[in-house]
């Protein structure tokens, strides 16, 4: 059976209709819609939107996901038909929170809504993370120090762009790949974000690009943060400069002073 005729026989039964009381309310036979669900026929377009309001469940999820299989109630049914899926819980009841890793992150432009993917990473738990869906996302460059290569943000997943608030950081998911960016305003067509780093220059990003929005909720380093040593060689010299200007002001007033 497709995945189609298994959900809409599974969605029946949770609802307790019959296949009659199915078929009067989208307005065809009984015998049609039975053959949906048996997978004998498929519906047309038309159809597939009655069937799908309905259930109250989007055309995509009938069609891509089996809902025998994930808790309705843990799927995030987003706009534009697009999935977060699901908000896994360990047997200690804390979130899953799924790890994309740092040689896939293409892979999960193309797999961010498929459940097989989701299942395929791995994942980890932090007892303060509870309320909300997270995912981990690699950081690459020094656009945003002291986060570099070696680090992993962890992300809440925002539902709508108005939730975005200035100067506070975001995992921006778009048709291009992952950026971490600290967002800065916006308009009808897109949105500013900047680096910390400022040899970066600001730049917009469009609504159309992008995909996901991941607010910054932690973050998790692989490797020892390093301070390259020549900025340490420029504090010390920093240091050396006012203790010369300390001497000459002492002196100074020193000269004034005597006469």
């Amino acid at each position: 059976m497709s995945i189609f005729s298994e959900n809409i026989r599974y969605l029946r039964g949770k609802l307790g209709a019959s296949q009659q009381s199915v078929a009067d309310s989208i307005h065809i036979t009984r015998g049609r819609y039975a053959k949906y669900e048996d997978d004998v026929n498929s519906p047309s377009p038309e159809m597939l939107i009655k069937i799908s309001r309905y259930y109250k469940v989007s055309i995509d999820l009938l069609l891509t996901i089996n809902l025998n299989k994930y808790s309705i109630d843990h799927i995030l049914n987003l706009p534009d038909n697009r999935i977060v899926l699901p908000i896994k819980v360990s047997n200690e009841g804390e979130n899953k929170i799924e790890i994309i890793p740092h040689t896939g992150q293409m892979g999960y432009l193309s797999g961010y809504s498929d459940p097989e993917y989701i299942e395929s990473l791995q994942y980890m738990s932090l007892p303060f993370l509870r309320n909300g869906k997270y995912r981990a996302f690699p950081v690459e460059g020094d656009s945003m120090p002291p986060y570099n290569d070696g680090t992993y943000i962890i992300g809440k997943y925002i539902e709508s762009k108005d939730h975005l608030k200035k100067g506070k950081s975001y995992m921006f998911i778009t048709r291009e790949g992952i950026v971490y960016k600290r967002f800065g305003k916006q308009n009808s067509s897109g949105m500013s974000v900047s680096s910390d780093n400022t040899f970066y220059e600001p730049y917009e990003i469009e609504w159309n690009e992008i995909i996901e929005i991941w607010e910054f909720a932690g973050s998790v380093n692989t490797k020892e943060l390093e301070i390259p040593n020549n900025d340490f060689q420029v504090l010390k010299n920093m240091f050396g400069i006012l203790q010369n200007e300390l001497e000459i002001i002492k002196t100074d007033l020193s000269l004034k002073n005597g006469k």
